[in-house]
């Protein structure tokens, strides 16, 4: 069986700016609306079937919850929805906050 992959936060804008991945945001609805990484997709059980026709499958989706532990789950999930590179983004958006990376806030 497939496997997502770990990404830290530096690579993963590094890889965002290439412009080849997206990055999707876990977290709750208030915690979104309050502060998000830039360019991040908020994906819910409701949006989660537009995305996925949204997206093709061989473009890297990048996955990003509170700390990292979430973020895991939803990736093998997309793995096994048939996205060919999935990331779970390490220490979620509290690194990405830490790492003083690029934030929309409300």
């Amino acid at each position: 069986m497939e496997q997502f992959k770990h990404i830290d936060v530096q690579s993963a804008q590094a890889l965002l700016e290439s412009g080849e991945a997206r990055l999707v945001d876990i977290r709750d609805p208030q915690s979104f609306a309050v502060a998000h990484a830039n360019s991040s997709f908020h994906l819910t059980n409701d949006s989660m079937v537009s995305f996925m026709n949204e997206v093709e499958l061989d473009q890297p989706i990048l996955v990003m919850c509170y700390h990292g532990i979430s973020s895991q789950g939803v990736a093998q999930y997309l793995v096994n929805q048939g996205f060919e590179e999935v990331y779970s983004v390490d220490g979620g958006f509290e690194a990405w906050h830490r790492a003083n990376l690029p934030v929309v806030r409300s």
